[in-house]
């Protein structure tokens, strides 16, 4: 059975990390989130569950408005070959979320540690990160370094790495 919201604070609570949570209707894009949440400050995520070629899952999450280059982001990141998105039942399996509830928390429950989680460098600059905590009708606020450290207490050491713009060294393609 996956982790609940609840079992996620608990394991905050536990690490003692500072977090507040806002409901609201259930949000399944970036837009409707811009339109719905309120005002809560921070820096607001968008979360990509991707596979590459040789089936490695990888977890990246961005800024909400980040440009991200798909088709590049596997040399970015140094994965076998193109990333395609991952499957919705993969994502239940490894991330306990179903589409439209994708979040660094879902790690809690790739206990095999499958997923590699991959922040955006410039998410990182944001002293405050929102991201839903495992369903899409809240959103969790924590500090940066509080997410690195419950992302490590899981078994996941995130790559802090810059995900949007350009690709650094390839062809585009």
């Amino acid at each position: 059975m996956p982790a609940t919201p609840e079992d996620l604070f608990a394991a905050l609570d536990r690490l003692k990390i500072a977090h507040r949570t806002v409901t609201h209707p259930p949000l399944f894009t970036v837009e409707q989130s811009q339109a719905l949440r309120g005002t809560i400050p921070g820096g607001h995520t968008k979360n990509l569950f991707l596979k590459d070629k040789k089936g490695a899952l990888f977890l990246v999450t961005a800024l909400e408005d980040a440009a991200i280059e798909l088709k590049s982001l596997h040399r970015r990141l140094g994965a076998n070959g193109r990333f395609s998105f991952g499957s919705a039942d993969a994502m239940l399996e490894t991330l306990g979320v179903v589409p439209g509830a994708v979040t660094p928390f879902g790690v809690i429950n790739d206990a095999a540690g499958r997923v590699t989680v991959v922040l955006d460098e410039e998410l990182m600059r944001h002293a405050t990160i929102n991201a839903h905590p495992l369903v899409n009708t809240m959103t969790t606020s924590i500090g940066r370094e509080d997410l690195v450290r419950f992302l490590d207490s899981t078994g996941h050491p995130p790559r802090i790495v810059p995900i949007a713009g350009p690709d650094p060294g390839g062809d585009g393609g």
